[in-house]
């Protein structure tokens, strides 16, 4: 035998030493029937001489013998208890010994117990005081610890006879190995074979099982008993921390509700249970507080939801509920009242016999098909709140739950509760965030009647969450419509609220008709001002808020749309013919940076063209640069037949299968022109003589679109605004007139003076130019351009002259 097999032989004695070797088997009554040969060595009797006698003849003091006839019958025939006692050798002498007395389960169901003498430190904490009367019920701390050791008993065909809750298997391999101990006797290590007992999925395979002979009076072979050392307290506590290490890498992978529930089902199968479940409530799945906690009076059915499922059989037939299905559970269950009490441990669950069953027919009789015998449930609790529950059964494997399966089940819990509390306030923001974005989002934006627009909000996956993006459709003067989209970096709810800030912004600063490149300098402005603000007063550390934006107006009148980028991707303009281009625009620093001046350009865009901006989380994906995306895009823009609901459809259609890594944005507008029967303009000199003229060809014009009503109001506009030109600018003044959903009036000079409203006094002779126009108009108001600036009025048009 070689150095390996010798040193493993050595350990596998001290094993059984401290385990105890010395092994008895007894009937009902007490009385010895097997007899093993380090019991002989241990006490000096043979099989002949204790076979068949009273076990109790064995203990030397009469108190002994008093104390374990009452623990016996106390005990039932699933009983296990241990104790000191003295035992006489058979010279005379007393010897201190630690028994461990525990049932065996026979085929011919015949209760027997299984005695191993040990050294009386090496006791379990379980002990006679503590042993369970076989009629008080099962309860969450009632259950003794499981013995030091695990045993089997087979007989001398090799049948497993006897059994102490541990299953055998591979017997065929140990066949020639039993045959040499029925026939010579001894004590047996083979570190070349796996043990007797077969190890489950928590143990290590190649842990080495002694075993060894039975005899009877006549020192017959009896049968082989297998001995597991691998059950020892020191093993399992081994076994149960490397499950918890496994936990930690294994539960909370990810910020999802129903993924972390999977996950800590998924652990318990097979380490634990053969069978588990998760059940949260419904409010906390939607990242809602959860439920407080039911009061012993509630007599509803408590409603949870089926957030994990695993088991050791395909398809998991032992469940009534599937992933995500409502649960329902009778008030009056353990499922109900471990919500209000603590962990609930049934170690022995019949189906046909527990009272809180008769009300669930279903999950009594499933229970029976499927060979559930035992049975944990553990509260999911997560400061100070009760998420839901997670249930643990045994089917296959016979050995009941005991106290150190349900602590190590309530550890396990206990972990996930952590991750699963993380997971709903995370979905509790990102439910905030989104319904905050989507509310300060645009409902029902029109760009009539520069444009039909149509547009998609996709937000982030769940481990992402909702991010800045934002988009925007503003009616300007003239009948122009300005188009804007942006992006605050960040993802959550203080994205969100920043980019409120921001579309609020962009809108306030769009109603001053400010070109594209100044509205971009002032919002960046805006930006820098909006970090400022959040630094903490005497924080030397500088706080950013990055961003993006694209500005466009398109003018319905002239065919023209100017835009300027702060950091964003340039748009996606689709002809009628459905050609696709992103024009060069000038790319500008991103928004916060301090670095303006932005650069716009103006193009020329053909009616029922579509100018199409986005967010880059549009063209960005986890294994494709930006160009891919860009490619993708323009392909499915590509398609000049479809209205603008079916073109978004198609864009997102076209995505990449994964969740987005970021908020994509998409806004389409197709553009309109007015053309000439609803636009007229004129020129004239700066000649206060012109006045007249101009108010005579505006009335020509009304009677030709049918506004004569509106005729009087106009001539009066149009003089204040010629004449204040006249009197306040140079050269050349224009005149236009638009008709859309409202009639306006626009007047042009080449002055950069901005006029100001006054409210003048009875006795002022001038100043009343504007007050007259703003008293007669819907709104008015002033834009610069390039070489000079407009002043317009517009004025609403009456129900009959609305256009068809």
């Amino acid at each position: 035998m070689g150095s390996s097999t010798e040193t493993a032989t050595s350990e596998a004695r001290k094993s059984l030493e401290a385990v105890g070797a010395a092994l008895a088997v007894l009937d009902a009554e007490g009385t010895v029937v097997g007899w093993s040969q380090a019991a002989q060595r241990l006490v000096g009797h043979s099989p002949a001489e204790v076979v068949g006698q009273s076990a109790a003849g064995l203990l030397a003091t009469e108190e002994d013998r008093a104390r374990a006839a009452t623990v016996a019958a106390r005990s039932g025939p699933r009983g296990r208890w241990s104790c000191t006692a003295r035992v006489l050798h058979r010279d005379g002498h007393e010897i201190e010994v630690g028994l461990c007395v525990e049932s065996l389960a026979g085929r011919d169901g015949r209760a027997q117990w299984v005695v191993t003498a040990s050294n009386p430190a090496s006791l379990p904490s379980w002990t006679a005081e503590d042993t369970v009367a076989t009629e008080s019920p099962p309860s969450a701390r009632g259950a003794p610890q499981r013995p030091p050791i695990g045993v089997e008993i087979r007989d001398t065909r090799l049948r497993c006879i006897w059994v102490n809750g541990v299953q055998g298997a591979q017997a065929e391999t140990l066949e020639g190995v039993m045959h040499r101990l029925l026939d010579n006797g001894g004590l047996l290590i083979d570190p070349d074979q796996r043990a007797l007992l077969q190890p489950d999925a928590r143990q290590d395979s190649t842990s080495t099982a002694p075993f060894f002979r039975l005899d009877d009076a006549r020192g017959r072979a009896l049968g082989v008993c297998a001995v597991d050392p691998g059950t020892t307290d020191a093993r399992r506590a081994q076994e149960h921390r490397a499950l918890l290490d496994e936990a930690g890498k294994r539960i909370g992978t990810s910020l999802d509700v129903m993924r972390t529930g999977q996950e800590l089902a998924d652990l318990a199968v097979p380490f634990l249970a053969d069978y588990a479940t998760v059940d949260l409530a419904d409010p906390v799945l939607l990242g809602e507080d959860p439920p407080t906690r039911p009061g012993p009076g509630n007599r509803r059915h408590a409603l949870f939801r089926r957030a994990g499922l695993a088991s050791i059989h395909p398809g998991a037939p032992e469940s009534l509920f599937a992933l995500g299905e409502p649960v329902l559970v009778p008030p009056t269950s353990p499922y109900t009242t471990v919500l209000s009490g603590g962990s609930h441990l049934y170690p022995v669950v019949d189906s046909s016999s527990e009272a809180w069953l008769d009300q669930d027919p279903l999950r009594a009789r499933r229970m029976s098909e499927t060979g559930m015998h035992s049975l944990m449930i553990v509260p999911i609790h997560a400061r100070g709140s009760v998420l839901g529950m997670a249930a643990f059964m045994r089917t296959q494997d016979p050995r009941p739950f005991e106290e150190d399966d349900l602590l190590l089940a309530e550890e396990l819990v206990g972990r996930a509760a952590l991750s699963l509390d993380n997971a709903r306030q995370y979905a509790r923001e990102r439910s905030a965030a989104l319904a905050l974005q989507r509310h300060l989002l645009p409902h029902r934006a029109t760009g009539e009647p520069a444009a039909d627009v149509a547009w998609r909000y996709l937000p982030a996956d769940s481990h992402h969450g909702v991010g800045g993006d934002w988009f925007d459709v503003i009616p300007l003067s003239g009948a122009r419509t300005a188009l804007v989209v942006g992006d605050v970096l960040g993802h959550g709810i203080n994205a969100a609220a920043t980019m409120g800030q921001l579309r609020t912004a962009v809108r306030t600063l769009a109603d001053m008709d400010l070109p594209p490149e100044d509205l971009l300098a002032h919002l960046d402005e805006q930006v820098v001002r909006l970090a400022e603000n959040d630094v903490e007063p005497g924080d030397p550390a500088a706080a950013t808020i990055g961003a993006t934006c694209l500005y466009a107006v398109y003018d319905p009148a002239t065919g023209q749309c100017t835009m300027a980028r702060a950091g964003h991707p340039p748009p996606a303009i689709i002809d009628p013919h459905g050609r696709v281009t992103f024009p060069e625009l000038p790319i500008g620093p991103p928004l916060g940076l301090g670095l303006a001046p932005f650069e716009s350009v103006t193009l020329e865009l053909p009616g029922n063209s579509v100018l199409a901006l986005y967010t880059d989380g549009l063209i960005e994906s986890r294994d494709q640069d930006i160009d891919a995306g860009m490619d993708r895009l323009a392909a499915a823009l590509a398609h000049p037949g479809l209205d603008l609901e079916d073109l978004c459809s198609s864009v997102v259609d076209a995505l990449p299968a994964q969740a987005p890594i970021d908020d994509a944005t998409l806004l389409l507008a197709r553009t309109r022109s007015l053309g000439p029967s609803r636009t007229v303009s004129w020129e004239f000199a700066a000649d206060p003589a012109v006045v007249g003229h101009a108010r005579a060809l505006t009335t020509r014009q009304l009677a030709r679109w049918q506004l004569e009503h509106l005729a009087d109001s106009t001539e009066l506009i149009v003089s204040e605004l010629i004449t204040n030109a006249i009197r306040h600018g140079s050269g050349p003044v224009r005149l236009r007139l638009i008709r859309h959903r409202f009639l306006t009036c626009e007047v042009y000079d080449t002055s950069c003076g901005s006029p100001r409203l006054r409210h003048p006094r009875t006795t002022d002779v001038n100043g009343r130019g504007l007050f007259l126009v703003a008293q007669l108009s819907r709104k008015w108001g002033t834009r610069h351009t390039p070489d000079g600036k407009l002043i317009w009025a517009e004025q609403q048009l009456t129900p009959r002259c609305i256009d068809p």
